[in-house]
């Protein structure tokens, strides 16, 4: 009996069937060379028409930040259907082109074909700021006019895009969910988060009370509302009510506590978090180099990386913003090596906050070197740079820097003329500062805002030239800070200009009437020009504030600590030493005699 031979499965695949298998994922490809070499097969195949193939080929093309290749395509199919225009909408919106997404609306309308129920949500996501009301008002009537407010995708898009538009737009949310026949979860979230986020919370809190079911989502946004806006009593009490708790609802609380700079607490709830994930870690680092805590953010971000939590780009940069403002120069160190030592691919982001950091805590060379090193720069790296160099007194270097920006094709905005007028306050460059300041908006269309208003009212006091300065703040556009006022205030105390100082604090005391530091200036200019009656009578008001000045205080970091110091304070463990240290200094003063200015 002769045996049958097994069945064999065919030596050859169909092509067509290949490509089939290709292109049912198209849409999720995110390797470019993959998707060029699909995109020939198609037109190979002759499918550069197919209203099936081509949405997908778009969509490719959007995630891989190729929208040229993605507006060819679309233009290729003779006649687009309402799929493949909403698609084409929603890749310009995923590249924040939006106006490019309502020009492909517009041709949508001039070629007679009627939009779907996706449409207007993927417009909607094209407006985002509070300056889109009008807009967002504008695809609301649409929306009506077609009939889409029963569908309760369309309308849930619309109270967020409503949401996002400030006070105004939150108003307009909450008559559209009003008028819902239907809500889902979605819904009441959504309108939960929009009054949050425009801190109605007293209105967020009774809808939530309203709600009919809650998930996750819910208990964790009226949770962030009473965390950021500092009502933790609030914030624990729903946190222990609530049935269940994610690493989110955690974290909330963790960035609550530590911004109130409750870090016992803070600690606390950290410690007890039953699953940790970056974001946590990251958390509790960052608020303890923000408060100079070196040891503790030190040894938490050892043990996070024990526990085989590698940082990503958030992260890092998170901590090392909290080292700058902090000037924790040692974790920003330790980052950067253990960036170094998995060598960790750096972003430009990544690479700004590293010279950002190096340059706030005063390591220029460092700084100095990952700029120069950047393979791509961008306008922040400038901006950071020569921040760090003006705000150390590298007043040059900070000009010349400025120079280089222009030569290599960069517009300055507002940061960096702040940075400029820095360097020449700090470099006592009087004249250079007020010819950029007249230029900001004539040659670069940078209107001067309050900021560079307090720069150059700095430099002309310094400078001595306190009459110039005294009028620009009285034909200044907008009114003046405290900050502006307390710059004169000390220019005043610079050159002993005893009736403009009094003119000055008529001004502050209103704006800060407890604080005791303005009248304690005001008192030492007196007493520079000897006037002690004057010195008496301040120092009486001041009493009457019920304030003290608070005394300055001296950071110092040494190793893995930071040490501070006050005036006659002896609470450091080597005060003994220190101060027979200063006794010694102040010896070596007198032989060469050298008399302190007693009033600085």
């Amino acid at each position: 009996m002769q045996v049958p031979a097994p069945i064999r499965a065919p030596a050859w695949v169909s092509t067509r069937r290949l490509l089939e298998q290709k292109l049912s994922d198209l849409h999720k490809c995110k390797n470019l060379n993959q998707l060029k070499q699909v995109h020939a097969l198609i037109y190979k195949s002759n499918l550069h028409q197919d209203p099936f193939v081509i949405p997908k080929l778009v969509t490719a093309f959007s995630l891989c930040r190729q929208i040229p290749n993605a507006v060819k395509a679309f233009h290729q199919v003779h006649e687009p259907n309402v799929h493949l225009y909403n698609t084409m909408i929603r890749a310009h919106v995923h590249n924040s082109q939006a106006a490019h997404a309502f020009a492909v609306f517009f041709l949508m309308q001039d070629s007679d074909v009627p939009p779907d129920n996706f449409t207007f949500p993927f417009l909607l996501k094209a407006c985002g700021g509070q300056n889109d009301f009008r807009l967002v008002k504008m695809i609301h009537t649409h929306i009506l006019k077609f009939g889409f407010s029963s569908d309760i995708y369309v309308p849930n898009a619309l109270i967020d895009s409503y949401s996002r538009c400030g006070l105004v737009g939150v108003g307009a949310a909450k008559k559209v969910f009003s008028v819902m026949d239907d809500r889902d979860t979605v819904s009441w979230n959504t309108m939960i988060g929009g009054l949050v986020k425009a801190n109605r919370l007293s209105e967020a809190r009774q809808l939530f009370d309203e709600m009919p079911e809650r998930d996750m989502v819910s208990w964790n946004t009226i949770l962030d509302g009473y965390a950021k806006s500092g009502q933790l009593n609030d914030a624990f009490e729903l946190f222990e009510k609530m049935p269940e708790r994610n690493v989110v609802s955690w974290s909330t609380m963790l960035t609550g506590y530590s911004k109130a700079g409750d870090m016992d607490m803070t600690r606390m709830l950290f410690d007890k978090m039953p699953v940790k994930n970056l974001v946590s870690w990251t958390i509790i680092i960052a608020a303890y180099a923000e408060k100079g805590l070196v040891k503790e953010a030190v040894d938490l971000y050892e043990q996070m990386e024990e526990a085989g939590y590698r940082p990503d780009d958030g992260a890092i940069i998170s901590i090392l913003a909290a080292c700058a403002e902090s000037g924790l120069l040692w974790l920003g160190k330790l980052v950067h090596q253990s960036i170094k030592r998995h060598r960790y691919q750096c972003s430009t982001l990544v690479e700004n906050a590293l010279v950002d950091m190096y340059a706030k805590c005063g390591s220029l060379n460092k700084a100095l070197s990952i700029f120069n090193g950047m393979g791509e720069k961008d306008l922040v790296s400038w901006n950071a740079m020569i921040h760090g160099l003006a705000m150390h007194g590298h007043g040059s270097e900070a000009l010349d820097l400025f120079s280089k920006l222009k030569r290599e094709g960069f517009a300055p905005d507002k940061v960096t003329f702040v940075g400029v007028l820095c360097a020449c306050t700090h470099g006592g460059y009087v004249d250079e500062g007020i010819r950029y300041f007249y230029t900001m908006e004539r040659d670069y269309g940078v209107p001067p805002e309050i900021e560079h208003y307090g720069c150059v009212i700095d430099l002309l006091g310094r400078g001595g030239r306190l009459q110039e300065a005294f009028r620009l703040v009285r034909t200044m556009p907008v009114e003046p800070n405290v900050i502006i006022w307390g710059a004169l205030l000390g220019a005043c105390r610079l050159y002993n200009a005893v009736e403009l100082a009094q003119d000055v604090l008529e001004h502050l005391v209103k704006l800060e009437p407890q604080n005791a530091g303005n009248y304690s200036m005001l008192s030492n200019i007196y007493a520079a020009t000897g006037n002690w009656a004057g010195v008496a009578d301040v120092r009486m008001k001041m009493q009457n504030t019920g304030n003290e000045k608070q005394s300055g205080a001296s950071l110092i970091e040494l190793e893995d600590s930071i040490h501070k110091f006050t005036v006659k304070n002896t609470s450091h463990p080597a005060s003994d030493k220190i101060y027979q240290m200063v006794d010694g200094l102040t010896a070596h003063i007198e032989k060469v005699d050298y008399l302190p200015d007693p009033i600085f």
